[in-house]
């Protein structure tokens, strides 16, 4: 297994902002809130770009009121990142330009890479860059509406293996002005499933030499990160499904490009955990206004934070059930704080199953040219996924 060593990574350039490491959190629905990002930006010691979760451009143009609350930073995060879904280039354009205007973040992400049946089956997410205009159109509208703030933008491969969207998607970027892009090495059918084609991270670095190109898709640990910036050439690595319940693989990160493959890794004890958990829950709890609701939040996390070690049904059960902070605490302490970290706690998480097919807008596929097919109400969802 190859992996390259620290010094040959330098700095990734969003726009005029160097990021180091160069290491970007993938926006997750309901995952990556400022709640999350503040426990990643502290084991990182603030170092690294930290992306909110998905936010829907007529949402935050309507200033919805569940949508104004998910573009709320923490005064320790910067830059500020939002990723923004659209399929109507005006109404991207709107949203684009109130971020600009009113100051609400340092840099915009598109998203073309969600491939949920309820983004696809209208038009959105991983099955847009196929229509190639209506993807043009978009870009062109977002970099004009947010002035000198850099636009970035997350896709996939394509939507499936005959489908395959990704070469077009990079170059029509590069005409737009977009100043980086993301690229998981799945189709949208794929889903979470099998492997991810770091080969095609590698060609799209060829086809779009001029700006940086991150790669995203089974970075498990921070030797993955090395492995697929050596194996691929890009630019700098997108997290996702590896941290959850392990906001500590940022400080892993942190350590493999500054110190090198050797560097020393975090391998907290189950004690050490469980003060993250509660940790994670009272911030949820503040952030949400109401500390039942935060720990009611955080239940999708047990499962993650609890990977591996010696927790049993029973508890497992309580935690996923817990209403207070206390409650939590209280379980927490009855579990053996010295548990080592497990060799079982490493490797995949979080979803891993492949699509049996991807939900499109009718005759979607008949016409790559033509923008037909948009739902009238492909924004119509409130922000977050």
């Amino acid at each position: 297994m190859t992996t390259a060593p620290a010094a040959s990574a330098a700095p990734l350039q969003i726009g005029p902002r160097p990021v180091w490491p160069p290491v970007v959190l993938a926006p997750m629905a309901g995952i990556t809130n400022a709640p999350f990002r503040t426990l990643c930006r502290e084991q990182s010691g603030g170092k690294g770009l930290f992306v909110s979760e998905m936010i829907t451009t007529r949402a935050l143009v309507e200033r919805d009121e569940k949508t104004m609350r998910l573009i709320r930073f923490g005064p320790s995060e910067t830059p500020r990142s939002i990723q923004l879904y659209g399929v109507d280039p005006v109404t991207v354009g709107k949203a684009a330009r109130m971020i600009a205007e009113e100051d609400l973040a340092d840099h915009i992400d598109l998203n073309f890479g969600c491939p949920v049946p309820k983004v696809t089956r209208k038009g959105g997410g991983a099955a847009l860059p196929f229509k190639r205009n209506l993807l043009r159109e978009i870009l062109r509208e977002a970099v004009a509406g947010a002035g000198g703030l850099p636009v970035t933008m997350k896709m996939r491969v394509g939507i499936d293996d005959d489908h395959v969207t990704y070469l077009d998607a990079g170059r029509i970027a590069v005409d737009e002005g977009v100043t980086a892009i993301a690229l998981h090495g799945r189709t949208a059918i794929q889903h979470y499933g099998g492997t991810a084609d770091w080969s095609a991270i590698a060609r799209l670095k060829e086809t779009v030499p001029e700006i940086p190109v991150l790669g995203n898709g089974d970075i498990w640990s921070a030797a993955d990160a090395l492995r697929m910036m050596a194996e691929t050439g890009c630019d700098g690595v997108v997290v996702g499904r590896g941290c959850l319940g392990r906001p500590w693989l940022f400080r892993d990160l942190v350590a493999v490009f500054e110190d090198g493959a050797d560097a020393e890794l975090a391998r907290p004890r189950f004690g050490e955990v469980a003060d993250v958990m509660v940790r994670h829950a009272q911030l949820l709890g503040e952030w949400i206004g109401d500390e039942r609701h935060g720990v009611v939040d955080f239940r999708k996390h047990v499962a993650w934070y609890t990977k591996g070690f010696s927790v049993g049904s029973e508890y497992r059960q309580k935690l996923a059930t817990a209403s207070s902070l206390a409650e939590m605490r209280e379980y927490l302490d009855a579990l053996d704080a010295e548990q080592a970290w497990p060799e079982a706690a490493d490797g995949p998480r979080g979803r891993t199953a492949a699509g049996k097919r991807v939900v499109l807008p009718d005759g979607w596929l008949d016409d790559p040219y033509d923008a037909c097919g948009v739902s009238e109400d492909a924004e119509s969802d409130v922000s977050g996924g």
